[in-house]
């Protein structure tokens, strides 16, 4: 599902996407579609980090550390 909005942003991210669109990641939508979905992701690594600073060291999660990628 989808919703349709109308947003208005400063200019120079306009010519942004433009420009990013033009080089070929996609429309408009698909580009603002994707950089909201990796600021969601960053957002939730953020948090993530939070809960494992004030919960403490987890050496049990070293070796799949090594084995992770963000953005992936």
């Amino acid at each position: 599902m989808t919703t349709q909005m109308t947003l208005r942003i400063p200019d120079d991210l306009a010519e942004f996407i433009d420009q990013l669109s033009t080089a070929g990641a996609g429309s408009r939508a698909t580009v603002v579609t994707q950089a909201v979905a990796w600021y969601r992701q960053r957002l939730q690594g953020e948090a993530d980090a939070r809960i494992l600073e004030e919960r403490g060291d987890y050496d049990d999660f070293d070796g799949l550390a090594a084995h992770s990628s963000i953005g992936d």
